[in-house]
Parts: structure tokens; sequence; C-alpha cells
């Protein structure tokens, strides 16, 4: 007999032991069969041949693998686009801080002093004096 066809009786009679007597190996087989998807048993009862058997079986070892590595892609791609969000969402929040504190400063700005005429023109060459005062106030 065929060293693979041996095995797969192995298999085949140790999963088929009575329940009030099973071996390690059947439990290892039964924690096996939970955590992943079951082989389907008529890959073991096929009349194509071994070498169809095996085929049948590698493909769907190939397909569970190509799952998870699909998902893990997913996942990984998930918390990238997650990663990018928050820090969007930081330099939002650093923005409107900035954006508070030139707020303040041009308020507290007096314009005929000489920072303030200064400022008035170096704000020319923004669309806004706030832009303008962010600028500032970030190169300081």
């Amino acid at each position: 007999m065929d060293s693979i066809d041996k095995l797969l009786s192995e298999l085949k009679a140790e999963y088929h032991k009575p329940a009030n007597s099973p071996s390690k190996r059947t439990e290892e087989v039964e924690k096996v069969k939970l955590d992943s998807s079951p082989l389907d048993s008529s890959l073991f009862t096929s009349s194509s041949g071994k070498k169809d058997v095996i085929d049948n079986i590698l493909s769907q070892v190939k397909q569970d693998f190509e799952r998870k590595e699909l998902l893990e892609d997913i996942q990984n791609q998930e918390k990238i686009e997650e990663e990018r969000i928050k820090q969007e969402q930081l330099k939002a929040k650093q923005l409107e801080g900035v954006k508070k504190q030139a707020q303040e400063w041009l308020n507290k700005l007096e314009p005929l002093s000489p920072e303030g005429l200064w400022f008035e023109t170096f704000a020319k060459n923004y669309n806004s004096q706030l832009e303008a005062a962010i600028e500032y106030l970030q190169a300081e």
C-alpha cells in the first residue's frame, strides 16, 4: 500500500474510533477540525485516483492560505487607513489651534505700531491677514 494511502487510512480509522475510547491523536484531529475548515469527505472516497485526491487537498490548502493572506492584507490596509485618518484629524486640530492663536495675535496687534505697519506690508502677499499671521507665527 502506498504511504499516502496508508496515512489517509490511518487518519480515517482514528477519526472513526468510538467516542468512549478517544486517543490523544483523535482529540488533536477534532481540534484541527474545529479550528479550520474541514476537508471535503469526498476527497477520501473519490474514485478518480490518488493524484486527483492529492491535487484536491493541495488546492483546498492553497485556497485557505490565499483567503488568510487576503484577510491579512485587508486588515493591514484598514489599519493604515485608520492611522492616516488619525493623522489628518491631528493636523486639523493643530491647525485650529494655530488659527486661534493667530486670531488672538491679530486682535492684540496695534495697526499703527512698527510691528503692525511691518505686518501690513508682510500680509499683502497672502490671501488674508489670518493666513499671513499663521505663517508668521509658525516661522517664529
